[in-house]
């Protein structure tokens, strides 16, 4: 079964209408996946989706189930989508851990996507799940 996002906040099509075709889509592909991730946690709710840092940015306001998810593509590196959380949880190193050998992590907030790779559909469906759910996690 198919997974269609909701329809894309304003202020965020801006940001992502500015970046580069390749980048563009993966970005869209990573949106529908945060969304999915989302709705399969009945306890994470419905998803904000704004603009924080002027990047999107996805927080569960609503359930306060976890923490802020943001993304955003930098001219710096060109052929990759960074993935951001708070650097004062412990997610990139919990993600780290599991995931060192698919992924590239910088420091403790930002994993970077090579857009010239398929999107780690699977892996970041984890990830994305452990942001959603951190504050519930944690505890």
């Amino acid at each position: 079964m198919s997974f269609t996002a909701p329809p894309i906040a304003a202020p965020v099509a801006a940001v992502i209408n500015r970046y580069p075709e390749k980048a563009r889509q993966y970005a869209l592909a990573l949106r529908a996946l945060i969304f999915n991730a989302a709705q399969n946690d009945p306890r994470v709710g419905p998803l904000t989706e704004t603009l924080k840092w002027r990047e999107p940015s996805y927080l569960t306001e609503h359930s306060g189930s976890g923490t802020t998810l943001r993304y955003d593509w930098k001219d710096k590196r060109p052929d990759a989508i960074g993935l951001f959380v708070s650097c004062q949880t412990t997610l990139i190193p919990s993600f780290r851990d599991l995931f060192s050998d698919v992924l590239t992590f910088e420091g403790n907030r930002a994993i970077w996507l090579n857009t010239d790779q398929p999107l780690p559909r699977d892996i970041l469906a984890i990830c994305i799940g452990r942001t959603f759910t951190y504050h519930l996690d944690k505890g």
